[in-house]
């Protein structure tokens, strides 16, 4: 019998892995600052003005709908953990805006030589995900595309006068990480290495729904989720959408097992160094915060967690900071 051929390890086949393909930030905002913005007093509420992470219309009295669409080329090699990962990333959107999500679409783009077998098992994680989620998964669009790529686009709903989002925090209040750091360093090491970092794959497939619902129950009306910018460029463009400042305890930033060891051995996402490059002029670093500290807050996440401005339940994340008046450098690191 002839040997089968051996597929490709799926990192393999991509430039960049998960949220650390996005496009630079600094680059992003260059490419989307002429586009024009819905007038005042309409039906959007939150449009691109601020890089929030969903958009968000009254459809009628106090309800809202969300929509948003998040797809990534391959962070592991496992194609039903990508698809499980992917889709808790694009649902996460929604969460992260105090929403439920309602419908999702898939969105996939496949190499035509590329074994269809493991595009199915892409999807069925992708399935997987949504069902845990009770969101609907039906039909979606594909490409033939030069490397693999897979995502959803997802519609929910959320209270209108409820909506999370990036220009509502106020001074004073705390801020709350509600999962560790460092999926994209160890997913750089995955793809150099094949190492595989079960903590990571668990972390990056559990959905943000909880932490929201109890946000929302809470009245925290200000917050994002850490994906692609990592977490100092998500907390500033908050910082920069809602006129404050914020000062963050770096010790007290949770980190998953394996991160900071593969950090010092010199795996690092690119996407992590340019986000650094990018909110270094904003940064005020006290005399105790190392370079690695730095690129730690500034690694690329995948379907990271929830950064929220508010008081919150006992339980909910890891208490790592406060917002303060935007006096000094946006945010303040110890």
């Amino acid at each position: 019998m002839p040997t089968p051929t051996p597929s490709p390890r799926l990192t393999s086949l991509a430039a960049g892995g998960g949220c650390a393909c996005k496009i630079p930030a600094e680059r992003l905002e260059r490419l989307v600052a002429d586009l024009p913005t819905a007038p005042p007093g309409g039906p959007l509420l939150v449009g691109l003005e601020h890089g929030d992470d969903a958009a968000a219309v009254r459809l009628d009295g106090e309800l809202a709908v969300l929509s948003t669409a998040d797809f990534f080329t391959p962070v592991v090699d496992d194609p039903v953990d990508w698809g499980r990962i992917a889709a808790a990333n694009a649902l996460s959107d929604v969460y992260a805006m105090g929403g439920a999500p309602v419908l999702a679409i898939n969105l996939l783009g496949w190499p035509a030589d590329l074994d269809d077998e493991i595009a199915g098992e892409v999807l069925r994680g992708g399935a997987m995900v949504a069902e845990e989620a009770g969101c609907p998964l039906a039909g979606g669009h594909s490409i033939t595309a030069p490397e693999p790529l897979y995502g959803l686009a997802v519609t929910g709903t959320a209270r209108a006068d409820a909506l999370i989002r990036n220009d509502a925090a106020r001074p004073g209040l705390p801020i709350t990480l509600t999962k560790p750091l460092g999926s994209g360093i160890l997913g750089n090491r995955h793809g150099r290495t094949g190492e595989v970092f079960e903590q990571a794959v668990s972390t990056m497939t559990t959905l943000n729904r909880q932490a929201s619902e109890a946000a929302v129950t809470a009245g925290v009306r200000a917050g994002t989720d850490v994906t692609g910018f990592g977490l100092l460029g998500h907390l500033w463009k908050l910082c920069r959408a809602s006129g404050v400042g914020a000062d963050i305890d770096v010790r007290s930033v949770p980190a998953i097992e394996g991160a900071r060891e593969s950090l010092a051995a010199g795996y690092l996402p690119g996407g992590s160094r340019r986000n650094l490059d990018w909110v270094r002029p904003h940064l005020g670093v006290g005399s105790g915060v190392t370079q690695d500290d730095l690129l730690l807050l500034a690694d690329a996440q995948t379907s990271g967690g929830l950064l929220l401005v508010g008081e919150v339940p006992d339980g909910v994340g890891t208490l790592i900071g406060r917002t303060r008046r935007a006096a000094g450098p946006a945010i303040g690191l110890r």
